[in-house]
């Protein structure tokens, strides 16, 4: 392959190339640093909403507990005067 007469206007000819590139780079690293940033507040607001949901879930568990016990319990009360009712 033949080597350019002069290598100056290679160089003239490729710097519109190289200073896009370099431009391009700056901006993807200002993209990706706009990102991360994004995903670090992004991952605590996950982290909040993560805990308010545990909390509510430990809230109905405790709620769903409570409305077990007190169907068991209408549930015997209900059998005991069926069967009351089935003596008379």
């Amino acid at each position: 392959m033949a080597e350019p007469e002069n290598p100056g206007v290679l160089d003239h000819t490729l710097k519109p190339f190289y200073q896009r590139a370099s431009e391009a780079e700056d901006r993807l690293t200002r993209l990706e640093a706009a990102l991360a940033s994004k995903q670090d507040s992004g991952n605590k607001d996950h982290s909040k909403l993560n805990s308010e949901l545990q909390e509510k879930i430990k809230k109905l568990a405790a709620e769903n507990a409570k409305l077990q016990y007190r169907i068991h319990h209408l549930v015997q009360a209900v059998r005991d005067a069926d069967l009351k009712l089935e003596k008379k």
